[in-house]
């Protein structure tokens, strides 16, 4: 038996990181990703539970090597999820979750064509920009690049198998729930 890949997307902000907390918390049988950055770890952060925290020329090296299910570089770091933890879990018959970007949805849905793709969605824009602006980590010139990058995110939903719209924590997780659940 084998696993199923689970894609977890949406634009920043929507509440994806809470839902997928309670949503472990709920299917302990589920595996989450460790995503590798050549960023620098923050306080707190240990390597292979929070990230895989590579040097430059080690990543660069496994993109080059076809390591990577997915890559992107953000802010001048690299950030990808290794595909030989990923297919170990999956051999296993493990589901595991991916919590990445749309460009990275993007890139495994091109490799694992058959993997559950969900976007979490805002009830409605202005929503969003509420809870972004509320988190206050963010300068306003960050908030509206965000909020720009959700409209084209927004705009690619329906390249997911569901959509969830998280308006009402609870229901929304009762639909991921539904959705993960084996049939």
């Amino acid at each position: 038996m084998t696993g199923r890949l689970i894609v977890l997307t949406g634009p920043s902000g929507v509440g994806k990181g809470t839902l997928l907390t309670a949503l472990l918390a709920r299917h302990p049988e589920l595996y989450l990703s460790v995503s590798a950055t050549t960023r620098s770890p923050r306080e707190g952060e240990v390597d292979g539970t929070h990230y895989y925290f590579y040097p430059r020329d080690r990543f660069e090296r496994e993109i080059a090597a076809g390591a990577l299910l997915e890559w992107a570089e953000f802010a001048g770091n690299y950030y990808g999820t290794p595909i030989a933890p990923v297919q170990a879990q999956l051999d296993r018959g493990r589901s595991i979750v991916l919590e990445i970007e749309l460009a990275g949805a993007r890139q495994v849905a091109s490799i694992f064509p058959d993997a559950l793709r969900i976007f979490i969605l805002p009830p409605d824009l202005q929503t969003l920009e509420t809870r972004i602006r509320e988190r206050g980590t963010e300068s306003e010139a960050a908030i509206l690049s965000r909020l720009e990058q959700a409209q084209v995110e927004i705009a690619a939903q329906a390249e997911f198998d569901f959509q969830v719209v998280n308006d009402d924590f609870e229901i929304a997780l009762a639909e991921l729930d539904r959705l993960v659940s084996p049939i």
